[in-house]
């Protein structure tokens, strides 16, 4: 049962993924810069949340795993000059890692 709520999350999260770095992302990718960001605020509210087994399969593991990329990230990183590369990583693992604590926070202190 896990691997289909995996997979049925993830149908979700890949296709929104691609629509949103497709239409945003250009000379800089911006696209995947947000959906990296979102994802990870998202993934720090669902691990707040103390989803059960069943939706953590389909919301943490499989939505936010389809929804975000780091191979995708890792290839646009390498793909660029070394300053637009280093803008880049030095702001999609700053603004993931603070979204993430952010979700957390967010729903902790709400809770």
């Amino acid at each position: 049962m896990s691997a289909l709520l995996v997979a049925l999350g993830a149908a979700v999260g890949a296709p929104l993924r691609f629509a949103l770095s497709r239409a945003l992302d250009g000379r800089f990718p911006m696209g995947m810069l947000l959906v990296n960001v979102l994802g990870s605020g998202l993934f720090g509210v669902f691990a707040a949340m103390s989803l059960g087994d069943a939706g953590w399969a389909l919301l943490g593991t499989g939505f936010c795993g389809g929804f975000t990329s780091f191979s995708t990230f890792a290839v646009q990183s390498v793909e660029r000059p070394a300053r637009p590369a280093t803008t880049y990583v030095v702001a999609t693992v700053m603004l993931s890692v603070g979204a993430c604590a952010g979700g957390w926070s967010l729903v902790s202190a709400l809770g």
